[in-house]
This record gives structure tokens, sequence and C-alpha cells, in this order.
């Protein structure tokens, strides 16, 4: 079996997938970057050995990612090229969600907002220093965690309620196009015998709420009604139900489709394969 590897070299994860020429997944691997030059080889090697695989099985690695660029020359002499993380970006949202165009956001260590439609060139709207870098510095401070599944496991045993200020808190008869139980603000109802798991769910929220405020000022720009997801906090308990809220308030179709952490090392091996964007 022939096949090509995606790799997204983040912040602090680094993400390979296995596609096979007709551009099926083979299969997925997530591996935190403590390093990341030593976390892609050691990754890599991973990836191999737990499928089967030998270097004479891969007919090229595809990089992507922000560290992509500490890598020079070709991984263990194998045909080497890379793909503008945007353009990755935007194509493996689509190619995942069905999509033929949206407002996309990769929740990373940072949260990028772009633009992607099919068949032409994916732009870049804007970005934010607020994700998943974000929640973990938070939780390091307040609940001495940093490590993304301690904080999902833990904030996903919290209540807000010892945390947030909500709409109902304030307004006695808000406004009708307004959920009483909306975040009037984050950390504005802080109890004094709150839990370190409330403090975690109040970060996580406080995060994605941000995030989802973007989201609708990047669609009115592009005059759009449709948001793709991606990133590795798409799997927080509370991603869905957060953008579920947004969807209700502005009338936003949010899609977090199957496999979203990969989208990126996905949309690298796509972009090879349909030679466009590869550098």
């Amino acid at each position: 079996m022939e096949v090509i590897l995606g790799i997204d070299i983040g912040g602090s994860t680094t993400k390979i997938v296995g596609l096979r020429t007709d551009g099926s997944v083979v299969s997925m691997l997530r591996v935190r970057a403590e390093d990341q030059v030593t976390s892609l080889y050691g990754a890599l090697g991973n990836y191999l050995t737990s499928n089967g695989l030998s270097l004479g099985d891969v007919r090229r690695v595809v990089l992507t990612g922000v560290g992509a660029s500490y890598v020079d020359g070709d991984v263990f002499g194998l045909p080497t090229c890379r793909v503008d993380e945007f353009q990755a970006s935007g194509t493996g949202a689509l190619a995942l969600s069905g999509q033929t165009s949206g407002v996309v956001v990769t929740m990373g260590t940072g949260t990028a907002f772009l633009w992607a439609e099919a068949g032409k060139e994916v732009r870049h709207l804007c970005g934010s220093g607020i994700g998943g870098g974000t929640l973990g510095g938070l939780c390091h401070k307040l609940v001495g965690m940093e490590r993304f599944y301690q904080i999902k496991k833990l904030a996903a045993q919290g209540d807000l309620s010892h945390v947030d200020l909500t709409i109902s808190d304030i307004a006695r008869d808000p406004a009708s196009t307004l959920d009483p139980n909306m975040t009037a603000a984050n950390f504005g109802d802080l109890s004094e015998d709150a839990t370190p798991a409330d403090l975690a769910a109040g970060a996580v929220n406080l995060v994605l709420q941000a995030i989802g405020t973007m989201t609708v000022l990047a669609c009115q720009s592009c005059h759009t009604d449709t948001v793709i997801v991606t990133g590795s906090m798409t799997t927080l308990d509370q991603a869905e139900p957060n953008f579920a809220a947004f969807e209700k308030l502005y009338g936003i179709h949010y899609v977090i489709p199957e496999s979203a952490t990969f989208a990126t090392a996905i949309g690298a091996g796509l972009c090879s394969l349909r030679q466009k964007s590869v550098k």
C-alpha cells in the first residue's frame, strides 16, 4: 500500500494522517509536541510501526503548520514538500464537512479565521491569540493543570453558575433576542467556594465564547451563515452546546466535522494530491 503522509506540526501537538492515493484516510495519530522536530520524527516512526508500514510504502511526506519551518530538507530521506497552513486548513475543512464554502475556524494554540470556497484559494481573514494555549495557561494558574485532556476531564464536571454572570442575573426582563441563560460576564460572578472543576469550566467557556463571537463577525464580513470548526478543542464537551447557542442566537450554521482535529493534516495531503499550493 502506497501512502501520502500529511503532517501538521503545531505549536503544541503534531498530527499525522496517512492518505491513500485516492484521498481516503488510512489512519490518524496525534502526539504532544514538547519539541517540534523531535516529535515529528518520533511520531512518524510510531505511525509507520503502528500501521505496519515501511519507508518504502511512503510516496511523499507533506508538512504544514507553524513547526514545518523548523524542518530542513527531506524527512527520513523521503520526498518531502510543504503546504501553506491556511490552504491546508481550508481544504481539509471543506473535505471533512462536505461544504462547498464557509468560514473555517481552526482552534489550535491560537485561532485562525479563514474563508474557504471550493476551487479557490483559501483566504486568511484574521487571527486571535485566544485558543488552546490560552486555556492551558489560564488553567495552569487557576487549577494547576495545563495538559489538554486533564483540563477537558476536569471542566466537564464544573458548574458555570459558580463562575459566570448570566443575563438573568442582571436583567429582570431581558430583550426577546437574548437567552436569559447567556453569559453576561465571564468570571463575573465567581463564588468563593468555586471548585477547581468550576474554574476549569469557566476558562473553557471564556475561550469558546470569545471564539464564537469572532465567528459571528467573520460571517458578517463574508456574507455567509456557515462556519466549519476544526482543531483539538472541538473535542471539548462544551464545544457543541456553546456553538449551538450561537447558532440559535445568530442564525449561523456551525459544522463540527468528524476528525476535526486532523483537518489541517488531511488538507495538506489533499493539497499535495491535487498539486496545488505545494511549496
